[in-house]
């Protein structure tokens, strides 16, 4: 540029632009950097780019699950200089994020140190220290076999993935938040096993309906528990992408002190902390719009987990305050989900079978890319063992060929032309080491050869086979569920939710409406509560559903008490109000509730029996599986919220339990096949201390398997299932048969009884009986509705072959 003196005037650069065209353009490259780069979530693998850079720089820096942690400022540091263009602290709030059990359904990273709480930050990166959690290495595992696009890095210095292959619907089991320019995203976590249930269904039936999908993943399960309130916002979540609901704590009434009541709070809404919940109640109780409340006190700690306890004056309905709780703290929440996520660099909103079919899309093409992987590195491997094996076999004119060239190319040149070999294989020999040549290492060889010809033939079927792809996919995602998944923390209810009332300040109305109802247990221990009026019956829906075989039915109130007996002898007193509804048009017992997580059941092999209705006159009869039968009456029992109701021997379970009347008769069928009945009046009524007395007389080695009363007078079948003692559970769906229950003659209390089932060559035991209503409906493990026999055969034949298994028995919605 020539000099100018100072007299001379400066050329000016001034060029005119559009002021609005510029803004614009400069706006869309920004939001566009913050949606792509920044805020939401990619739906292949549900993880933004800061988060998908930790988890990938974590697993090239080798800080696998069973090495030791090290200073999260280290990991830090790495992302920040190789992948990540921003600054530490959005690093490492990242990674806390990834590492909190109470934010993630299943957390990525192992924190080791203060990595915060519902209502703490954590600690400084210098003080805390990480590794990857075993369920990252599902989301990173097979990187290094070309299953997804490496991408560079912001300086292009480094490669680093465009998408994790992602083992596991990371995008809806641990859920997603952010705020990007226009938009945002809040998605809700789920449970594992149930979300890969419902993937694996949609690989097998593409055309699956929301509500097939729905059977699944019946709504979303919290990593802090919780109890949601109505499904209808969780349904249009699931259809259109958005919808609320309400969250409610869950919370027991207790006695925390002599004559004093309490409500014990042990799980509060997704993402509230504890001194919130007692911040809003002090706010309430100063303002006196909380009526009641003597005391709050937090006694949470890491052994017994969140309890906060609130005191409720004397003379106060603790149910009545616990209604204000929930309409004046964040002890009920609402949780809104929006469903954006990146699907091939675009936002989008994605209802339920969308955010599945995306993922698998992901996994078919995870699975394709590897088997191609595979497949080239095998052939190559066999390639090469060919080579060897001709090598071998004539090593001493290869030897010669070798000696008699005066260099490496040349050898490489007669190699290829005297034993006709490739230019890899000619190179791979003259590399080859002197002790490879022992006739052991051709055996070796041989025995290679035959295995990569094997993997490669599986693998071009593989490739070859869109259905072996899927059943591929649909194997390692079971895989993961089983190693990864874990209980439903949340329950889901269809109760509605508490709605301030129009009432003047002060003028707050504590007494609870109570209403008639029927409790309805399922064979598959759901339980719902039917709103019927009197006189009115329940009907069956038009089309069959998940768990419609009745188990156990017992009138109450909304507000009453009603007992349930379970196998261990025990009769749990509990109040219905906290049930789903549903109508008694038509009952589904698929919105139903499991009764052992409502009544905080955690023993696995404790099932629940019957429902009981504790005031009243007539008799229950229990059966164990040793043959002890006993009556007692529910009115006699004391009022408490556990009491043992028969003395059980050691090893001895009861299993069944029902009204009995004098009127009716006590049947027993056995694991060998033998079915006695009597009439209820021969087993007189015990106290609750009382073991029973000798119900049936049993054979060497057999047990009760089903224990019933039924009315004489009603039309009733006898349902049995024969297989064998030794076959893997779940894998012999037997043979199956159903008779009339008047075919049966009636024996003496503690006889055994008369065949019931004939067994055929291969099958010596039972696995399932039922008597009673005709007809008879079976379930499977799954609650899935099976097929038994229509037409009544005699006592003793031996059923027709059972297309699949049945997990339960029981009568059905009429």
């Amino acid at each position: 540029m020539p000099r100018t003196s100072a007299s001379e005037p400066v050329e000016e650069r001034i060029q005119d632009i559009d002021l609005s065209n510029e803004m614009q353009g400069s706006f869309l490259e920004y939001a566009y950097s913050v949606i792509y780069s920044r805020a939401l979530p990619d739906a292949r693998d549900g993880l933004k780019p800061v988060q998908r850079r930790i988890l990938y720089q974590m697993a090239e820096m080798g800080l696998r699950p069973e090495k030791g942690h090290v200073k999260s400022a280290r990991v830090v540091g790495e992302v920040m200089g190789k992948l990540h263009p921003h600054g530490d602290s959005a690093i490492y709030d990242a990674l806390v994020r990834l590492s909190q059990d109470f934010a993630l359904r299943m957390p990525l990273v192992d924190g080791h140190g203060n990595f915060g709480s519902l209502d703490d930050g954590p600690a400084a990166s210098r003080y805390t220290e990480a590794r990857l959690a075993p369920s990252a290495l599902a989301l990173t595992e097979n990187l290094d076999e070309d299953v997804v696009d490496f991408v560079p890095n912001y300086d292009g210095q480094f490669q680093q993935p465009a998408v994790l292959p992602a083992a596991f619907p990371n995008l809806l089991v641990n859920g997603a938040s952010g705020i990007a320019v226009g938009m945002a995203t809040n998605m809700a976590p789920h449970n594992l096993i149930e979300v890969i249930a419902a993937a694996i269904h949609l690989l097998e039936n593409p055309d699956a309906t929301l509500d097939e999908l729905m059977d699944f993943v019946p709504g979303p399960d919290f990593p802090t528990g919780g109890i949601i309130m109505g499904l209808d916002g969780i349904r249009d979540a699931y259809e259109n992408g958005r919808g609320a609901f309400k969250v409610r704590g869950k919370v027991s009434v207790e006695q925390i002190g002599p004559r004093r009541t309490g409500i014990v709070v042990t799980e509060l809404p997704y993402m509230v902390g504890p001194e919130r919940l007692i911040e809003k109640i002090r706010d309430a109780v100063q303002a006196k719009k909380l009526q009641g409340i003597s005391d709050v006190n937090d006694l949470t700690d890491r052994q017994n987990g969140l309890r906060v306890q609130i005191g409720v004056k004397t003379g106060f309905d603790p149910n009545a305050v616990l209604e204000q709780l929930y309409r004046l703290t964040p002890l009920e929440d609402s949780f809104s989900i929006n469903n954006v996520a990146l699907v091939e660099g675009q936002p989008r909103t994605l209802g339920l079978k969308e955010m599945l079919s995306v993922y698998v899309g992901h996994r078919l093409e995870v699975i394709t890319r590897r088997s191609r992987y595979r497949l080239a590195r095998r052939e190559e491997r066999l390639h090469l063992v060919e080579g060897l094996l001709i090598a071998i076999l004539d090593i001493d004119e290869v030897i010669q060929v070798i000696r008699s060239s005066e260099d490496s190319e040349q050898a490489r040149a007669k190699l290829r032309q005297v034993f006709e070999l490739s230019d890899v294989q000619a190179e791979y020999i003259l590399e080859l080491r002197l002790r490879r040549l022992t006739k052991f290492s051709r055996i070796e060889l041989e025995t290679e050869r035959d295995a990569l010809q094997a993997e490669i033939d599986q693998l071009r079927e593989l490739l070859g086979s869109p259905a072996l792809l899927r059943a591929q996919v649909a194997k390692e995602l079971d895989a993961a569920a089983e190693q990864y998944g874990t209980p439903r923390r949340t329950l889901l209810l269809n109760a509605k939710p508490a709605t301030p009332k129009r009432a003047k300040p002060g003028d707050v109305d504590l007494q609870i409406a109570d209403a008639p109802t029927l409790l309805v247990l399922s064979t598959t221990g759901r339980a719902v509560r039917v709103e019927t009026a009197e006189g009115q019956e329940l009907n069956r829906p038009a089309r069959r559903s998940k768990h419609d075989a009745i188990l156990s039915t017992v009138g109450a109130t909304v507000r009453g008490d009603v007992g349930a007996v379970t196998s261990t002898g025990r009769l749990l007193r509990f109040s219905p109000v906290d049930l789903p509804s549903v109508p008694a048009s038509s009952v589904q017992l698929a919105a139903g509730t499991s009764l052992r997580e409502y009544l905080g059941i955690t023993t696995r092999s404790e099932k629940i029996l019957a429902l009981v209705d504790l005031a009243s006159e007539v008799p229950i009869a229990l059966g164990t599986q040793q043959g002890i039968v006993k009556r007692i009456v529910p009115a006699t029992l004391p009022v408490r919220p556990e009491t043992e109701i028969i003395a059980l021997k050691t090893g001895d379970s009861l299993v069944g339990a029902a009204p009995a009347p004098d009127v009716t008769d006590i049947v027993f069928v056995t694991s060998d096949a033998q079915l006695l009945h009597y009439s209820s009046a021969m087993v007189r009524p015990q106290g609750a201390p009382a073991g029973g007395m000798a119900g049936v007389k049993l054979s060497a080695g057999a047990t009760v398997l089903s224990f019933t009363v039924v009315d004489p007078a009603q039309e009733t079948v006898v349902v049995t299932v024969s297989g064998t003692e030794g076959a893997i559970a779940g894998t012999d769906p037997g043979r199956a048969k159903t008779s009339a229950y008047s075919d049966f003659p009636a024996k003496g209390r503690a006889t055994g009884g008369v065949r019931a089932h004939a067994f055929l060559k291969g099958e010596d035991r039972l696995i399932a009986a039922w008597v009673g209503p005709s007809p008879a409906y079976a379930v499977g493990p799954d609650g899935a509705v099976r097929k038994l026999p229509d037409a009544l055969v005699k006592r003793d034949a031996s059923g027709v072959p059972v297309d699949s298994v049945i997990g339960s028995i029981g009568r059905p919605i009429v």
